[in-house]
This record gives C-alpha cells, structure tokens and sequence, in this order.
C-alpha cells in the first residue's frame, strides 16, 4: 500500500502509520503457528473461564446474600461483595489466559497474540464494571469516557505512545505551562477528588447529626469537617498536578489585597456566622424579630446569611453580621417558656374583687398555659373611660406564631368566662344633655 498522504493532515498521516503496522501485523499472525496456538489457547481459556463461572456465580450468589431481615457488618460485607459478581468471568477468563501465556511462552517464546487477548479482557473487565456495578451517575461518565478509552488504548499496546505525546504537548495558561498529560491527569484527578470529598462530606454530616449534640455544635462540626475534606482535597490536587505549595502564599496574598479592597463584609459574614455556631444563640428552628420589625423561624443557616421565613411564607435573607451587631429578639431559644399579656375590660357596674381568681382560674385550663415560672396573674390596669382596664399575663412553651394562637384563646376563654358570670364587657357610651336655648330679650 503505497499511498502518498504527505498533503493530509498529522493525525491522518498518523492513524494511517497505525494501521500499516497493525496490517502487518495481522498478516504475520495469519501465517503463524504461534499465533494460531494462541488464539486456541485464548478460545479455550474463554469457554472454560465460562464453565466456571456458570456453576461458580449462583453458589456465591447464594452464599453471599445476606438474610432480608440482617443489618450486621458481616451481613453488609457480604452485600457489598455480592455487586461484584459480573466480575467472575472475566477474572477468570484473565487468570486462564495468563496461565495459557506461560506456556505459549515457554514452548513459541513468543505471546504477543494472547497478551492482546488479555487486553481485550481487561477492557471487558472494565466495561462490566461501568455498567453493571457502578451506580453513581457521575463515576458512570467518568468510566464511560475516561476507563474505557484508557483501556482500550492499552489493549491494542498504544497506552504508552499515547502518552508519550500528550507528555510532548504542552498548554499555555497565562504564564504557566502545562503538559496536555498533566492537565488531563489533573481535570481527571480534580473530577474524582471533589466527588469522593463530596461523599465523603454526606456521610460526615450524616455521622455528625446521628451525634448527642447542641444544634449549634452539630452545624459546626459539620462546616469544620466540610472545609478540611475539600481543603485536603484542594492541596491533594495541587500535589497530583505538580503545582508548588509555595504559590499558596502568592494566592494568600491576593486574597488579602481582595479583602483588604472590597470583601469586608464579605469576610465579616463568614467570621459572624463561625462565631454565631460557635455560641449558639441563633439556630434553626428559632423565631427571632429583627431589629426593623421583621420576624421569622430561622429555616436555613450557610456561611454567609440566616435564612428566615415569615408566617406568610416569605423568605429573608439576613447576613449573619447583622446577628451580631444589631439587635436580634429571639423568641424561641431552643424551645424556652415566653410570657405574654392580653387586655380586657370590665364594667364599672362590676364587683372588680371577683375579676382575678375568675379570670386566672379561666386562662389556667388551656392546655398551652404553663403554671411555672409563675401561673396566670391578673392586673388592674387603670380606670378607663367606658370601664375598668385588666390584663392578664401568661406563660407559654413556644411562641404564639399563627400555629399556636395563645392571645386568641385566651380571649375566648376571658369572654366566655365574663359571659358565665353575667359580667357585663362595656362598650363605648356617651351622654348628650339638651339644653334649651335662652329666651332672646
């Protein structure tokens, strides 16, 4: 095949110098006995690796599953190793194959054909992997266009040249330079750094909630534990991708002149919030007022702000520097007895003496009304217009926050109570006097 490809691009030229060798190959393992002795031996290993494997799965799958109602380690380690059973035949198929080698080795001094035969198999190894063991859709994609294709390569015996050449490119960012190899080994060990750090930081959040803690604390541990799985993962990286420690202190610099010139607040919000778990005042699942008015149950705490929602289910976002520097009324403090007070009036035509234990007596049997830190206690307030001024106060376990509408019952209860007694609620009276007009002289 004399074709003249001078005018074609590198690539072209080059998949064509690939395919020559791989003819000629092919052609040398047509004529040969060697060759042909190996792809018996590759057949033979195959069908027998499927013998096994047919008898062999079904025992372990009956040895491995566990009992539906176990929830042992052991029991769990069989599960685990019970995913891996599409893996039994290409494992043997392998180890048969490296056993034929040997001896085709020792009698040809030659295996070229079935060391490509155990390629093959190790890419098959690796596609049963992708696609019946791995179940997480990330890693599926990362096998699918990143294992396969490397095992591919190594099939065929062009890993190494491969690799050679990316090594021999290099890529240009901004001043520094990079192999195509490195950076590609780096996207690669980037991807899987931040998944695993991603998992790894579920399953510590899940570990820490499971933990006899402050809600506070929990939050905490749980942000701590974040920052060193993805800060590890971030030098780990810089390690694989051969980037000097040392320019950390370049970036640190950086990131000083940036919050030196505009991320004040920015900064001040992480620190606030540090210091806001640290002590816990505010959490989630406390209703708080702001200091213009607003109020809300904390629903959501990140690193920069507290995320409040209104009873009208409204949402606000409150930088955590403003839990520190201005004042923030928490009304619920993980649960704490609140007192309120609702005002009532009587008329005047009222034995005002009865008032008290009649109306502390009404108010004590809500099932909300707590008799400690003090029992209801009823106040004359004032002599009013229309009728005499009283005022109850009250306290409750929890907030009255439209779920919990203490003020509302406690004025049914007033109300029913005077109404029981024939005490009269006034209303509003005024007195006109007619006078008549002056005789005019």
């Amino acid at each position: 095949m004399n074709w003249d490809l001078s005018t074609q691009p590198e690539i072209v030229q080059r998949a064509a110098e690939y395919g020559l060798i791989g003819w000629d190959i092919a052609q040398r393992w047509l004529v040969s006995p060697a060759a042909w002795s190996q792809f018996a031996l590759l057949a033979a290993a195959f069908v027998l690796a499927w013998l096994i494997a047919r008898r062999l799965v079904p025992a372990l799958r009956r040895l491995l599953t566990p009992p539906a109602d176990s929830t042992s380690v052991l029991s769990r380690a069989r599960g685990f190793l019970l995913i891996f059973l599409p893996l039994v035949l290409p494992v043997l198929a392998y180890a048969l194959t490296g056993i034929g080698e040997q001896i085709t080795r020792s009698i040809f001094g030659s295996g070229a054909v079935i060391a490509f035969g155990k390629g093959l198999i190790l890419f098959l190894a690796a596609r049963a992997f992708v696609r019946d063991i791995v179940t997480d859709p990330f890693l599926k994609v990362l096998g699918r266009y990143v294992l396969l294709p490397v095992m591919l390569l190594y099939a065929f015996g062009i890993l190494d040249d491969v690799t050679l050449r990316l090594s021999e490119t290099t890529v240009a960012i901004g001043s520094i330079r990079f192999s195509a190899l490195a950076l590609l080994r780096g996207v690669i060990a980037g991807a899987l750094l931040f998944w695993l750090g991603r998992w790894s930081n579920e399953q510590s959040s899940a570990y820490i909630e499971r933990q006899e803690m402050r809600p506070a604390t929990r939050q905490l541990a749980a942000k701590a534990a974040e920052v060193v799985i993805f800060g590890a993962a971030i030098l780990l990286l810089m390690s694989i991708m051969g980037i000097p420690l040392t320019s950390l202190a370049v970036l640190g610099g950086a990131l000083g002149v940036g919050i030196g010139l505009g991320l004040q607040r920015i900064v001040a919000n992480y620190i606030s919030g540090v210091i806001l778990l640290l002590e816990g005042q505010a959490t989630i699942g406390d209703y708080v007022q702001l200091d213009s008015g607003e109020a809300g149950t904390i629903v959501k705490t990140t690193a920069r702000a507290m995320i409040l929602e209104t009873f009208d289910g409204r949402w606000i976002v409150v930088p955590n520097e403003d839990f520190i520097t201005t004042r923030i009324v928490n009304y619920s403090d993980q649960g704490s007895a609140n007192r309120y007070d609702v005002s009532f009036s009587v008329s005047y035509d009222t034995d005002i003496n009865r008032i008290p234990d009649l109306i502390a007596a009404a108010v004590s049997t809500h099932p909300g009304v707590l008799q400690e830190p003090e029992p209801p206690d009823v106040e004359l307030r004032g002599f009013g217009d229309s009728g005499i001024d009283f005022g109850v106060e009250f306290w409750v376990s929890g907030i009255d926050d439209g779920k919990n509408k203490y003020a509302s019952d406690v004025l049914f209860l007033i109300w029913n109570a005077l109404k029981e007694n024939d005490i009269e609620i006034p209303y509003p009276r005024r007195v006109i006097e007619m006078r008549p007009a002056a005789d005019s002289a």
